[in-house]
């Protein structure tokens, strides 16, 4: 059994959920794994990032979101509003800001409760099938990174571990 582990760095925007395409690079960690038979896992492990496979859209909103990321943006601003004064939300309290303040956080940067439910409800990893070294994404299959926290542009990392023979 043989265990191989990369990272994918991406930049995440700020002011409004940065989708990455990470397809092609998961493929290429695959592909250097040697594995021809296995499961591949594409994690984050950042609280308000969401790791899914989905379809292309190819059309782009002005923004440059697909369409099909744009929809689920319209949906999930229905179902969790993006965090846009103190007090929207129970979460930051006022322990959870005196702790930001210890790792230098702004206290703005905790009014990201929003970025925090969305990716409890998409899940922070997906597994993928390898067969015969190959991801099985199926025809429309992509995968992608979701940064949901528009409160500031960073660095994020994503994780891709691979397990097989």
């Amino acid at each position: 059994m043989k265990v191989y582990r990369k990272a994918i760095d991406v930049q995440s925007e700020g002011l409004h959920p940065t989708f990455h395409d990470v397809t092609k690079q998961v493929k290429e960690i695959v592909k250097e794994s040697g594995v021809k038979d296995g499961i591949c896992v594409v994690y984050s492990h950042h609280t308000t990032c969401s790791v899914m496979v989905q379809e292309c859209s190819h059309d782009h909103t002005y923004f440059g979101l697909e369409f099909l990321q744009q929809d689920l943006c319209n949906i999930m601003e229905k179902l969790v509003p993006t965090c846009r004064y103190e007090g929207q939300y129970l979460h930051p309290g006022e322990k959870h800001i005196e702790f930001a303040y210890t790792v230098g956080d702004e206290p703005y940067a905790s009014l990201n409760t929003d970025a925090h439910l969305r990716s409890i409800f998409f899940g922070r990893s997906e597994s993928i099938v390898i067969a015969d070294g190959e991801m099985d994404l199926g025809q429309f299959g992509y995968v992608y990174f979701i940064d949901w926290d528009q409160v500031r542009a960073r660095p994020r990392q994503v994780q891709v571990q691979i397990i097989g023979e």
